[in-house]
């Protein structure tokens, strides 16, 4: 999931209204089949995301370039329409021989049958176990893979260096509560237009990125259960209420500026790419590619901790599909294997992404990027919750997420936070079951 445009995805509820109705199964590419995805001429019809747009356009034009018996041919699909524009085509029968789809939606149709099961693929390749856990996680249906990951927004902890030598912190602490804490009022302390952490508080994208991983460092879930038959983990969750009281007490000491309150991510980040705040959730490109050449260099990065330690990252980003009717399935996956090569995983920090396969990081790799190497070198510590509802639990402004933490971050109600947000989860989870 880019959290750049800080998306707050619709029409997950439209797939689920018009998947089940498109009839009889699109018929599935045989993968198997001698020299599949070697050799194939034609046209590969891609669909992407509007907001991955400028990174699949780059390895679009490599691939064209590369050869001339194949072209790949780019249909950009708004964020806000996706899910309803692919639902529509697998009803019409009229699909796209790839799409590239944000990892958290590949559920939505994985579960209806409307991706190609592409587990003989993923296995051949000689990378698998490099390849991200978390976005397979979320392709992945009985054991079966129905999507390969293609690019990763991750979310990390990125820190000012300067700041903290100022302020007589040693980055090594950063691994846990007291250590962003003592942190976060030592650096409040250099100056009144200094601060210790930054959020967009008013952001319910933005939130569910930067605030889960907290939870999943302990290797506790917001969400207990298989899809299906999932509930919400939320009242007696301990990593969860001391996550809400660590941003409780970053808002009542006054270590967050105030119009973090407000920030629905119009802002987000300015002030620490300024200069004016010590620790940052964020992700690489907001972070990092956003910022001056000077600030890139005071930019350190962590994964972000768990109360008492542990590590965890939001694994988000966007995973390759096959949907069953494709018509050139087999230059659609030679396309799939070209953009997963090295060379085009190595470029893609300069589009404000992180690649998906751990070896990519050489020592090359590291020179050029090194605020894009954490994620990669604990690969396995990356997460997104499998479920279908997660849009209406974490991406929609009324959402219960964003509910339970400003009521307890801003009004200090804790207790009656973790209350509604647990009847709100089972409300959306109990009406979101297959």
């Amino acid at each position: 999931m880019n959290r750049r445009g800080v998306l707050k995805l619709a029409g997950v509820g439209a797939a689920g209204a018009l998947l089940p109705a498109c009839g009889a199964t699109l018929p599935e590419p045989d993968v198997t089949a001698a020299g599949f995805g070697e050799g194939a001429t034609g046209t590969v019809r891609l669909w992407c995301r509007s907001a991955t747009r400028t990174g699949a356009e780059v390895i679009v034009d490599r691939f064209n370039r590369s050869q001339r018996r194949l072209r790949v041919e780019l249909t950009p699909v708004l964020d806000s329409q996706y899910v309803t524009k692919l639902a529509t085509a697998i009803r019409g029968r009229r699909v796209p021989d790839v799409v590239d789809i944000d990892d958290i939606n590949s559920m939505l149709f994985l579960f209806r049958d409307a991706f190609t099961d592409l587990t003989p693929l993923i296995d051949a390749l000689p990378y698998r176990d490099a390849l991200s856990s978390g976005h397979l996680r979320l392709a992945t249906r009985g054991g079966r893979a129905y999507a390969v990951p293609f690019l990763a927004d991750n979310s990390a902890l990125f820190y000012n260096r300067d700041l903290l030598q100022r302020a007589g912190v040693d980055e090594r602490s950063l691994t846990g509560f007291d250590g962003y804490l003592e942190a976060a009022r030592r650096v409040r302390a250099l100056g009144p237009d200094v601060y210790g952490w930054t959020i967009a508080g008013n952001s319910p994208g933005v939130l569910g990125f930067v605030v889960q991983p907290h939870v999943w460092a302990t290797d506790q879930r917001l969400i207990a259960g298989e899809v299906g038959a999932q509930r919400g983990n939320i009242a007696g969750n301990p990593a969860l209420r001391r996550t809400l009281e660590l941003y409780r007490t970053l808002w009542r000491e006054n270590l967050l500026p105030r119009p973090n309150f407000a920030d629905i991510a119009a802002a987000w980040g300015s002030d620490f790419r300024a200069g004016k705040v010590g620790l940052f959730p964020a992700n690489y490109a907001v972070a990092v590619l956003n910022a001056d050449e000077k600030m890139r260099e005071r930019t350190g990065v962590a994964l972000l901790a768990g109360p008492d330690g542990g590590q965890a990252f939001f694994a988000g980003g966007d995973n390759f599909a096959i949907p069953r009717g494709a018509g050139n399935a087999s230059g659609g996956w030679e396309f799939v294997k070209f953009a997963l090569d090295l060379a085009q995983q190595a470029a893609l920090p300069s589009g404000g992404y992180t690649p998906v396969r751990s070896d990519v990081a050489t020592p090359e790799f590291r020179r050029e990027f090194p605020q894009a190497v954490a994620p990669l070198d604990r690969l396995e510590r990356g997460y997104a919750p499998p479920t279908l509802a997660y849009n209406l639990l974490f991406n929609q402004p009324d959402s219960p997420f964003i509910a339970m933490f400003r009521r307890a971050t801003f009004d200090g109600d804790l207790d009656g936070a973790l209350a509604e947000g647990q009847a709100g989860f089972d409300r959306i989870l109990e009406q979101a079951q297959l």
